[in-house]
């Protein structure tokens, strides 16, 4: 019984993974071509205690390769107790044009979200696209969006986020899970069952924003403005969606420095989780718990002789070369085939963290920006 069961799970897994390998081919690379910029964009950074991040991305966005009149930049300032104001100012003094700065007053369970729908009220232009404030824009970013908007008829892109500056095992850690969300998140796409985006690098129109009620529906989650906002335009007219597969159009940003860092993270990503609409994403989350979880509860399974060593790591082998086969994609993709050195040891550690970060989701608090966000 045990060894049915234990088959039955693997080859679920194996099918999902494969099915999102194969959704993940069947997203064209997008070409830039040079095309005359037409669209008009308002950049939208929620930001709180970003003194040290917001330099570098002020610095991108002023860097880019974009006609200045064809796009304006909120910046929402969340409660900053920093000099992250004064650091925007002085971009401003040295030349970042049409620059807003807003005050988020509004008190919520779900303060990001409440910046965003502040920021997109201001806004004077139709196409709104977020990013955060410890990320750097690449020079042709704009010009991207810009150019997929003028050759389709799309409401909603979504496009890559990708780590840089990485030196640590934890950091490698961290990309690697990063490069298997990005293949996720585009092999949904690519087999029409988008389910996850990233608010860090997310493009849509003010227009399908208010059709949608804007966050309505998510507002007592903390985190989500990019996934309930993407379910709810699928369900809306999936044919709105799209996602920008591009290096030219991919933001960066660092991944967290400490493991207290990387916990509290994650457990901002399991609260909303638990919340999906999406019932492929539902089914993806079991599959995926269900793997992570067979892993470790079979360790003590062979230690009492139940199931044969060999069957074990036959089992063992199939997850590994399944999941380094969407990680070795995504990281062709995105230029990082240096981090799958640290693969064989984070695919051994990978089950661990998973079923730790959904055990204490249940009852342990997080903290983020400065907040706590209780259970």
């Amino acid at each position: 019984m045990v060894f049915i069961i234990a088959i039955s799970i693997t080859l679920a897994y194996l099918l999902l993974i494969g099915v999102l390998i194969y959704g993940f081919e069947k997203v064209p690379r997008f070409k830039l071509d040079n095309t005359p910029p037409k669209t008009a964009f308002s950049l939208i950074v929620p930001f709180r205690n970003e003194e040290n991040n917001l330099p570098q991305l002020l610095k991108s966005i002023k860097d880019l390769d974009y006609p200045t009149d064809l796009y304006e930049i909120i910046l929402v300032d969340d409660h900053s107790e920093d000099q992250s104001v004064r650091v925007i100012k002085t971009f401003i003094e040295n030349g970042l044009k049409h620059v807003t700065i807003l005050k988020n007053t509004v008190k919520s369970s779900s303060p990001k979200k409440a910046a965003i729908a502040k920021a997109i009220k201001n806004a004077q232009y139709d196409w709104v696209i977020t990013t955060d404030a410890d990320c750097r824009v690449p020079k042709l970013w704009l010009k991207s969006f810009d150019n997929i908007i003028q050759k389709t008829h799309l409401r909603l892109i979504a496009a890559p986020v990708n780590y840089y500056d990485i030196a640590s095992f934890l950091d490698r850690f961290q990309t690697l899970d990063l490069l298997s969300l990005m293949g996720t998140t585009i092999g949904g796409f690519g087999i029409k069952e988008p389910f996850l985006a990233n608010g860090a690098n997310l493009a849509y129109q003010k227009t399908l924003f208010s059709e949608l009620s804007g966050f309505d529906g998510s507002t007592e989650i903390a985190s989500g403005d990019d996934v309930f906002l993407l379910q709810k335009a699928v369900k809306y007219n999936s044919d709105d969606v799209c996602y920008l597969k591009s290096i030219d159009a991919t933001v960066e940003t660092k991944p967290q420095r400490n493991w207290d860092q990387l916990v509290s993270q994650r457990l901002r990503w399991a609260a909303k989780a638990t919340n999906y609409k999406s019932f492929f994403a539902i089914i993806t989350g079991l599959v995926v718990f269900l793997m992570n979880f067979l892993i470790i509860i079979l360790i003590p399974v062979v230690s009492f002789g139940v199931m044969n060593l060999n069957d074990f790591i036959y089992i063992l082998l199939i997850k590994m070369g399944i999941d380094f086969l969407l990680i070795f994609k995504t990281s062709r993709f995105l230029n990082q085939e240096s981090v799958l050195t640290s693969f064989l040891v984070s695919s051994v550690f990978y089950p661990f963290f998973t079923l730790y970060i959904i055990s204490i989701s249940f009852f342990r608090s997080y903290t983020w920006k400065g907040r706590t966000f209780k259970k």
